[in-house]
């Protein structure tokens, strides 16, 4: 009975000691589910975060390039006006000054280039070019009516020439010197044999053809008939110079020649320094 009583207790002891270790092992069970959950769960939400961020990147993506589609839409109009007012420069080249013009519209190109969102930069830009054209226009207009009212003796500024030949010749006169000096198209300069003669009335006269000469032969005329317009100034003193005589032997030609050295537009005949610095009184009135 005792020995019954002693595997009886024995086999409680065991069955005691399987129960707290199907409890135990239970518990791990339970703990590592929890755990996967858990991982679970955090994985879940970070593929939400995540889900929720691409759909955010998507939809700020589709609006930048709906922003840059309008942007686009809208640049041939600017582009077309920048070739419109590129054509009104060219028209106006000798004519009006268009240096502040042409800061404006690079400025203007440089925002519509830096732009990719905003489709009224772009609207607002070519406004401004085309009132630039428009005024640019307006300009040259304005510029061809004054030159039309500075009628020559003869008759109009320019006439085969037409108003582009004349601005080119005008250009040149002014750079030489001559911007006060009044000019106008002839063909009767030495019967049609000069391509440009000085009026002792202050005019300058210039032959049609010459509009097509290159900027250095073009620039050296107009100095050259400068030069005839300061000589006659001084006329009574010029011819009466002993010096005049003997240095140039008395041709006004070759002394405009030397006069044009003087203002920096040699032409083909050479003169010396004595030549060179008697002539370039003249230009101030003194005759010596």
């Amino acid at each position: 009975m005792r020995r019954l009583l002693v595997v009886t207790a024995a086999l409680a002891v065991v069955l005691a000691a399987g129960v707290v270790e199907r409890a135990h092992s239970l518990d791990e069970e339970r703990a590592a589910m929890i755990a996967e959950l858990r991982t679970v769960s955090t994985a879940a939400d970070e593929a939400a975060q995540r889900g929720d961020y691409l759909r955010g990147a998507i939809d700020i993506a589709e609006q930048d390039v709906a922003d840059r589609a309008a942007v686009l839409a809208v640049r041939p109009a600017f582009v077309a006006g920048i070739a419109a007012l590129t054509a009104a420069f060219d028209r106006a080249a000798g004519k009006v000054d268009t240096t502040a013009d042409r800061a404006s519209a690079l400025s203007a190109q440089q925002a519509v280039l830096a732009e990719r969102v905003d489709p009224v930069v772009v609207t607002n830009a070519t406004a401004t070019i085309h009132a630039m054209t428009a005024k640019i226009d307006g300009d040259i207009s304005t510029w061809q009516a004054v030159q039309q009212a500075r009628r020559g003796p003869g008759g109009p500024a320019w006439s085969s020439s037409g108003p582009d030949g004349y601005a080119r010749v005008r250009a040149a006169l002014d750079h030489v010197g001559g911007s006060g000096v009044g000019l106008y198209e002839s063909a009767s300069c030495a019967g049609g044999s000069a391509a440009a003669c000085a009026n002792s009335n202050g005019y300058i006269k210039y032959r049609a053809d010459i509009v097509t000469w290159n900027a250095d032969r073009l620039n050296w005329a107009m100095a050259h008939e400068l030069a005839h317009i300061y000589q006659f100034q001084v006329w009574g003193a010029l011819t009466s110079s002993a010096a005049y005589q003997s240095m140039f032997g008395g041709d006004p030609e070759f002394l405009a020649n030397c006069m044009a050295v003087v203002r920096g537009f040699p032409g083909s005949v050479g003169c010396s320094g004595d030549q060179q610095a008697w002539a370039s009184g003249i230009w101030v009135g003194a005759v010596q």
